[in-house]
Parts: structure tokens; sequence; C-alpha cells
């Protein structure tokens, strides 16, 4: 079975970035420690090509082991409590699942 990698871009509300990279680092962490299939879990700070940050806008870049690890995290308990939380942060996210090939 193959990996699977999770890429998602989130545009965080004004003054808000800094709660949310908070919270979703601290998400990260946890994921990390807590789930055996969690290969990867990166949180990332776009920037302009001369270095310059991208304001409002923070990624998360995520390897799993496999389908089944992606499903266990999806199914993990903090989820919905991170989701009421960080839901009150964004403006819009996109969401990226691919097989690592």
């Amino acid at each position: 079975m193959p990996q699977i990698a999770i890429i998602v871009e989130f545009d965080t509300l004004d003054g808000q970035e800094a709660e949310f990279t908070r919270l979703i680092s601290e998400h990260a962490r946890l994921t990390l420690e807590e789930e055996e299939g969690c290969l990867r879990f990166e949180v990332i700070k776009p920037i302009e090509r001369d270095g310059t940050p991208i304001p409002n806008k923070v990624m998360v870049n995520e390897l799993y082991a496999d389908e089944a690890a992606v499903t266990r995290h999806e199914q993990n308990p903090r989820m919905p409590i991170l989701r009421d939380a960080t839901g009150k942060l964004l403006a819009g996210r996109r969401l990226i699942m691919a097989e690592v090939r």
C-alpha cells in the first residue's frame, strides 16, 4: 500500500495567524507522538521568492504510512476539538491528498 501525503493550505483571518499556528503546531506535535502511522507532520509558513512571509497563510505537510493511518488520524478524538478551536480563526482552507510514488 502506498504512503499518503496530505497538504493543507490555510487562510487565516486578519490577526489570527499566530493563534492558529500555535494550535496547529500543538496538534502536529501530539499527532506525531500519538499516531504510529503518522510519519511526518510539518507546519509551514509560506514565503514569497524574496523570503517575505505571505500574510495570513499557513500550510501543513503530513505523511502517513497508508490509508488506514489516515483513517485513524481522521478518527482521532482531538479532531472535532481542533476544528472547533480553529474554525473561527480561518477564512478558508484547501486540502490536497495524494499517493506517494
